[in-house]
């Protein structure tokens, strides 16, 4: 692999650039990013974070974000360059099963991420990525046009009458067995990565990613070199091009350097 037919690396956050043990970029990566930008390669977020969750990675100096798994995409100077609501009609569906059924979920809009029903489960996993806990939504005050992400706080097994019955219009993919992210039905990383390509004038084989969940899967079937962290799951490792090391043990630094980009 030559260094100059990378032209963009795209980095999933949570145990990815982020390590779930120390909430922190590791140094390695920090200087492998530095290196990327210094031969020109464009560095780009992929996650499924809300855009304004982010504030841990921002020193980094990314070149744009894909955030809500490839809902909302926003370039560094803050351009807003594509963006993709949930179905309302689902929101309405979710929100009127909601007044019948317990539930968790959570609503991310452009501006906020609200939740329904803090479980203790779901206080530790927002310790776990080291965020707060976002304010309680109001289920009567909802406006059902401008979700961007739902986590719908439901095991796998019972995921998919949910889905087919409660969100048909929705896509859902998941990065831990406590909640799915749920999406527009053909939204994915991946759309993000066209968007970028587009707006950069790049082809989607011509750029790199980096992942470890179910929802980083998409993308790493759609770049030119698709790349698990040693700490990704079965599934993810299976599609991948190159599975590299631990993120606590240098897995972006690692893999940039094996394919020579760095």
């Amino acid at each position: 692999m030559q260094d100059h037919t990378i032209k963009a690396v795209f980095f999933d956050v949570d145990g990815t650039l982020l390590s779930f043990k120390t909430h922190e970029v590791a140094a390695s990566t920090q200087q492998a990013i530095k290196a990327l930008k210094a031969k020109n390669i464009k560095v780009i977020v992929s996650t499924g974070r809300s855009i304004n969750s982010l504030d841990q990675i921002r020193f980094l100096d990314f070149d744009g974000y894909i955030t809500f798994n490839g809902g909302y995409c926003m370039t560094k100077e803050g351009d807003v360059i594509f963006k993709q609501a949930i179905d309302p009609k689902d929101i309405q569906s979710l929100l009127d099963y909601a007044k019948e059924n317990p539930l968790s979920f959570s609503f991310m809009s452009e501006k906020e991420v609200s939740i329904h029903d803090v479980t203790p489960e779901i206080a530790g996993m927002y310790a776990h990525l080291n965020l707060p806990v976002p304010p309680l939504v109001d289920l009567h005050s909802v406006r059902n046009d401008d979700v961007l992400q739902t986590n719908i706080f439901l095991n796998p097994e019972e995921e998919k009458v949910f889905m087919s019955t409660v969100m048909p219009n929705s896509l859902a993919s998941r990065w831990t067995p406590l909640f799915a992210d749920v999406n527009p039905k053909d939204q994915s990383k991946q759309v993000g990565i066209d968007v970028f390509c587009r707006h950069f004038g790049f082809d989607p084989s011509e750029t790199m990613a980096f992942g470890d969940g179910g929802n980083d899967i998409r993308m790493l079937e759609h770049v030119g070199i698709g790349v698990a962290m040693g700490n990704a799951n079965p599934e993810v490792k299976e599609i991948a091009d190159y599975v590299t090391s631990h993120v606590d043990d240098d897995g972006i630094a690692n893999a940039l350097k094996h394919f020579n980009i760095i």
